[in-house]
């Protein structure tokens, strides 16, 4: 087989996977159907994934510790869209926005 030959099977084969894969990937529509809320919460345990999406099938942006604190910006299903107040001890820089479940929170209370 000629080298042309086999690159061009090589580049096909990649491209059949990317493709395929963008096919896989949640899309952010899902987040689109976020009601609106405003709160602050606080992260409720160690090393929990602070996610690009509401779902655990959505890429992990990095890991909230306990008390870390965000602000809460809008509920889908079970899940929150949260931003950092302040860096994570994870060491994720303030102003980062992700999504988080809701057992993973512990709330503030409005006051």
């Amino acid at each position: 087989m000629s080298a042309l030959r086999r690159f061009s099977t090589v580049a096909l084969s990649v491209s059949l996977l990317a493709g395929g894969a963008a096919v896989l990937a949640p899309t952010a529509s899902a987040a689109s159907d976020c009601a609106s809320y405003d709160q602050g919460a606080e992260a409720d345990g160690d090393g929990i994934n602070f996610r690009t999406g509401p779902s655990t099938s959505y890429a992990s942006k990095g890991r909230l510790y306990n008390a870390d604190q965000l602000g809460l910006y809008c509920k889908s299903g079970s899940w929150y869209k949260a931003k950092l107040i302040k860096r994570s001890k994870g060491g994720l820089p303030a102003g980062t926005y992700g999504w988080i479940r809701q057992d993973m929170l512990k709330f503030h209370l409005a006051g």
